[in-house]
């Protein structure tokens, strides 16, 4: 009897779900939902996973899946489910949401492969861009679309390429190539005859000096005692000395033998970190891990836990409650999922848990090979990896059975995938992926998401308070401040612990610093301040959220901003050659010599940036050491961790930086933090922008004073009376929810609301107009036609950013009690959709 499957396929121009059947092979046996697969669609060969079985297909007749890529499935059965839940919450098809699932290198799309025709080739009269694709191919021979992107990199030639095949001179054909992912092979040796052997066997090799002899038979005793071949260099390492010669002749003498085997590819084999053991816990945590500790049992025993909400403030001791948690279910049998917001991140968080849990964790984000994250997502599959710690994406590993899932930080938007699709919370398909696996979800913030907190609240989930700061584990810090010539401080102690002070607010206002004459970029407090912790020997952060040197660059006599002319938006000053960058698309030019509107040269530049900050603090503190922690100086691999590494080792004595800095970082010796300018952002025509701006402030003050040193936070803005710089100041988180639920509720804003935006590009302005005018009629007559009288649509508009990367953009917005009921099965063409976006601009 036939077996039928069901395997959805996402290419660029297909995605969709596809009837299949199992051919009379012994390989289809293993096929299972889940399982990663080659079928046919149209002229191509196309990867695709198995959905599910069927007893009957939709089409008459079927096509026999051609391949099978891995004999086990590579999403696991909650994966499938989560899945499932992601494309109907979020309105994209389960193809898109299975992509997310797989590791790179693993899902593999058709490509073009380009060759030429050369009898039909014109021997003249060729277009620049026809001329360099033709040479091109003629050099390189056939190659496809990526190779060619990469050798003609900013040159649109696709289109080109399109009408020469149309006229002949081209030839092209669909490709599927088989993943780049693969397990990485390696030479290893093993001994080849019995241990009593060696000494005759060694004796009889010809022509031994008696020190080569010596290190041979060294060699031959260390591989006597291993029961698995080894690798080369550790045979040399651990037998005290040897080279390529030595096994070369033992090998042909017979006495050992060549393997390939497989080695695992460890981006934390090289991480440092002192093994530690677990605290006693304060009064707070200790009631926090009660209620905690009794949830993971109840989920051991098959129930459905509500999430809990871990709120404590910065340096409270949220850490501790979740390497507990960790604990727990590792002992339960099941598996932890760690996320954090950002991969600066990760290496603090991965040291923390590696000294706890040594060889159990697992390390996921997206500056790893392809082969690390491959060979971590299969040891996570295989269950020998308990615990996962990364960005959103780790959220998505194949954990066998995962019994607890943390979000650090969860209210930060980086959980909130927008850049491409699907569009998606990474905190809300962690409450669904808890509710299917029954795991505990553990959600943990100093400045909790108002609108998560809010439905916490009505739901009445656990709301687990930590109010008071403490010194994180005493013997560690004694130990870092041994390290750093610097006696520990006596304080006032509950257990092993210290109780330590939130840093003091000291707010300025910048505009009273003008009136007294002081025209520079830091207030005299702040230089004060500055001035006194250099002295000290201590630390400083110098925070804010804008990089480059100077916001952007205009004409003094006409009053022209020079402008992307993708974007239309500012472009940014940097030092360098190219240094006008758009922080939106990336485009880079070089600082023109006149004026390209008038032609004066009378050309500035005005506002700042983490360069010009840095720049500052070097000129007016002569031999003072700076680090700069921004998007320009961490995108190669591993620079988060140097840079961190070198701060955390006084290698520097004032971190400038943007929103890095303000998320979890745990530095002793830093007793200031200046916000060079709080007002970033909170002018924006965004309903969450005073919440962005108090999660930030708060979050950044909080880097202070988590040492026995202590710390003061100085606060520059020229808006000093705003609501969320006042609750910042005083850390009135209370206060601020009270007051900002308040304006959302008159505004309709969420949580009284839920919302949903669909965005179109076009780079022609009046077609897009056109289309965005359409489909809010659509909408309206859906709306009309359904019993959706309480959903209102907002629109057709331009975008606040109405221009990104040289195409338009406009909007629509719907809001209403569930306005993704109104689109789920509806035709959405090209529309981008975010169900619950976290910015309308």
């Amino acid at each position: 009897m036939a077996v039928y499957v069901e395997v959805a396929v996402n290419l660029p121009v297909t995605v969709g779900m596809f009837h299949y059947h199992l051919p009379e092979e012994d390989w289809a046996h293993h096929v299972a939902p889940g399982s990663l697969v080659v079928v046919p669609l149209g002229n191509k060969q196309v990867q695709g996973i198995v959905w599910r079985t069927l007893e009957h297909p939709e089409v008459a007749e079927t096509r026999p899946v051609l391949q099978l890529l891995d004999p086990s499935p590579v999403l696991t059965p909650i994966q499938l489910a989560l899945a499932e839940w992601m494309a109907h919450e979020t309105l994209y098809p389960l193809a898109t949401c299975f992509d997310l699932m797989l590791p790179p290198g693993l899902s593999q799309q058709v490509d073009l492969l380009y060759r030429l025709n050369e009898p039909a080739l014109p021997s003249e009269g060729l277009t620049p861009v026809q001329a360099r694709l033709v040479a091109l191919l003629r050099e390189r021979g056939p190659l496809r679309r990526r190779q060619i992107d990469a050798h003609l990199p900013r040159v649109n030639w696709r289109p080109v390429a399109q009408a020469m095949v149309r006229r002949g001179w081209l030839v092209a054909h669909a490709v599927l190539l088989p993943p780049t992912a693969r397990p990485k092979q390696a030479r290893a040796v093993r001994l080849a005859i019995p241990p009593e052997e060696i000494d005759t066997r060694l004796a009889a090799i010809p022509r031994q000096k008696p020190h080569v002899l010596a290190r041979r038979k060294a060699i031959l005793t260390f591989l006597a005692g291993q029961n698995e071949p080894v690798q080369p260099a550790w045979v040399f390492a651990s037998a005290g000395g040897g080279n390529a010669t030595d096994l070369q002749r033992l090998a042909e003498a017979g006495l050992i033998a060549y393997e390939e085997v497989e080695i695992w590819r460890d981006p934390l084999e090289r991480v440092e970190f002192v093994l530690n053991e677990a605290p006693d816990l304060t009064r707070d945590q200790g009631a926090a891990w009660e209620a905690v500790l009794a949830a993971i049992q109840r989920a051991a025993q098959g129930e459905a836990p509500p999430p809990h909400i871990l709120h404590g403030i910065t340096g409270s001791g949220k850490t501790e409650i979740y390497l507990q948690a960790v604990g727990e279910t590792l002992r339960q049998g099941r598996q932890a999922l760690v996320l954090v917001p950002e991969i600066a991140l990760t290496p603090q968080t991965v040291r923390r848990f590696a000294a706890r849990f040594p060889g159990k964790v697992g390390l996921v984000h997206s500056r790893l090979s392809p082969g690390e994250r491959y060979d971590t997502w299969r040891r996570a599959r295989s269950g020998e990896l308990p615990i996962i710690i990364g960005p959103r994406s780790a959220l998505f590993m194949p954990l066998p059975h995962p019994g607890l899932i943390v979000l650090d930080e969860f209210h930060d938007e980086s959980y909130y995938q927008e850049d491409f699709p699907p569009a998606y919370s990474a905190v809300e398909a962690a409450l669904a992926l808890g509710r299917l696996a029954r795991a505990v979800v553990l959600l943990g913030s100093a400045t909790p998401d108002l609108n998560l907190l809010y439905r916490a609240r009505q739901r009445q989930w656990p709301v687990l308070s930590l109010p008071t700061r403490i010194l994180a584990h005493r013997q560690a810090v004694a130990h870092q401040f041994r390290q750093l010539g610097r006696p520990l401080p006596e304080l006032t102690r509950e257990g092993e612990r210290a109780i330590l002070d939130l840093p003091p607010v000291q707010v300025v206002d910048m505009r009273q610093e003008l009136k007294a004459g002081n025209r520079t970029i830091f207030s005299r407090i702040l230089q004060k301040e500055l001035e006194q912790v250099l002295e000290n020997g201590q630390q400083a952060i110098l925070f804010l959220n804008r990089r480059g040197a100077a916001t952007y660059v205009f004409c003094r006599a006409c009053g022209a901003v020079l402008k992307c002319p993708r974007c239309d938006l500012p472009l940014t000053y940097h030092s360098g050659p190219e240094a006008l960058i758009c922080h939106s698309c990336n485009y880079r030019r070089k600082l023109p010599e006149r004026c390209p509107a008038c032609n004066s040269t009378s050309i500035r530049q005005m506002g700042l940036g983490t360069e010009r900050v840095e720049a500052e603090v070097q000129a007016r503190f002569p031999g003072v050491r700076t680090l700069r922690w921004d998007w320009e100086t961490t995108r190669q691999k591993d620079s988060h961790d140097l840079i961190l590494s070198h701060f955390t080792a006084h290698r520097a004595d004032v971190l400038i930086g943007t929103q890095m800095v303000a998320k979890g970082l745990d530095l002793p010796l830093v007793t200031l933090v200046g916000v060079i300018l709080a007002d970033v952002g909170l002018q924006l025509p965004d309903y969450r922008a005073a919440e962005r701006g108090f999660q930030l402030l708060t979050q950044v003050a909080g880097r202070a004073g988590r040492s026995p040193l202590g710390g003061k936070v100085v606060l520059q803005t020229y808006l000093p009376d705003h609501y969320a710089i006042q609750a910042a100041s005083r850390y009135d988180f209370e206060g601020f929810m009270r007051q900002e639920l308040a304006y959302r509720r008159k505004l309709g804003y969420p949580p009284f609301a839920r919302l949903v935006r669909l965005e179109l590009r076009d780079r022609d302005e009046r077609r897009l107009e056109q289309e965005a005018r359409r489909m809010s009629q659509q909408i309206q007559t859906w709306l009309d036609e359904g019993d959706f009288r309480a959903t209102e649509i907002i629109g057709p508009a331009p975008c606040f950013f109405s221009r990104r990367g040289g195409e338009y953009r406009w909007q629509i917005i719907l809001r209403g009690p569930d306005p993704a009921s109104v689109l789920r099965g509806r035709p959405l063409g090209e529309w981008y959709v975010q169900v619950d976006p976290l910015s309308l601009l």
